[in-house]
């Protein structure tokens, strides 16, 4: 037991000052558990309420694409500048240093590779691994109007039900085949779907038009897909009009990594998203740090 000897009476109880608890302000996510809560400050900045995820998950179903080839010489250099990794567990745990103490996304859905009909994924990763990984949270792909749509809602209903058993939240990612159309309407309906199933924050594509109307629908934190490779410029401009439309930030991939200066755009892409850096601004700032 404890020395009681010299033991001071207590009266620091600040009676003047109204007790205060620190929310997360993030969309939809008041009634959320605590563990729960603090796995999204890993993923989102609790300043900004925005994050910069760095994808690098596209060899689950591609193989080692252009700036994947190796991920110890051309990601790792970049993990500074990330708030969240977005990877599979293999290469978590193969190629990512365990010294990484930021928000790790796990990709959990899998299955078909480029070649086969990519609808069709299971579940990959189970919620206990992705634990035993310290991950922030699984990412689940739906195929909202593809041929296995059934099954991939399934997919993230399970995740969701065993992630509210752990505390660990689920990134529904709204996949777009080649025959949906990608407009607002289509993105309203597919992460109203996520979120309304349990996603706790939900991955999808910019649309020009009405993308303002799509975050609006959407009672989750939605962040927005980096997709193919752009002029560095057009993707800084993208990031800029999807935050400033609502987006609480972006999972970005082959825009960074494929750029042919990486951490300048990281780094540029990361104004955007935090400070409301400009586009021409970001670009500008892309310019003098790419070396």
């Amino acid at each position: 037991m404890a020395d009681t000897d010299g033991t001071q009476d207590t009266h620091d109880y600040h009676l003047d000052t109204p007790q205060v608890a620190e929310h997360l302000l993030l969309k939809g996510c008041h009634s959320l558990d605590w563990g729960m809560k603090n796995r999204l400050s890993h993923i989102f900045d609790p300043r900004s309420g925005r994050t910069v995820m760095l994808a690098v998950d596209h060899g689950y179903f591609m193989g080692p694409t252009s700036g994947l080839e190796r991920i110890d010489v051309n990601i790792n250099p970049l993990l500074p500048y990330a708030n969240t990794l977005m990877c599979t567990r293999g290469v978590l745990r193969s190629l990512i240093p365990p010294t990484f103490n930021k928000g790790v996304v796990l990709r959990a859905s899998g299955g078909p590779s480029i070649l086969k009909e990519l609808s069709d994924e299971r579940i990959a990763v189970d919620v206990e691994d992705a634990l035993r990984l310290n991950a922030a949270a699984v990412a689940v792909q739906v195929f909202i109007g593809g041929e296995f749509e059934t099954q991939s809602v399934h997919n993230m209903t399970r995740l969701v039900d065993a992630g509210n058993r752990y505390g660990m939240p689920v990134l529904g990612v709204t996949a777009v085949g080649k025959q949906l159309v990608r407009d607002a309407k289509y993105m309203r309906l597919a992460t109203r779907i996520c979120a309304e199933l349990g996603a706790t924050y939900v991955k999808t594509y910019f649309v020009e038009k009405d993308f303002e109307t799509v975050t609006a629908a959407c009672p989750v934190p939605i962040v927005i897909a980096g997709g193919k490779k752009l002029p560095e410029l057009d993707a800084l401009t993208m990031a800029y009009q999807a935050v400033q439309q609502g987006a609480a930030g972006v999972d970005m991939g082959r825009n960074i990594f494929q750029s042919a200066f990486p951490s300048a755009m990281i780094q540029a892409v990361n104004q955007v998203v935090h400070a409301g850096m400009k586009p021409k601004e970001a670009f500008e700032l892309y310019q003098s740090l790419a070396r």
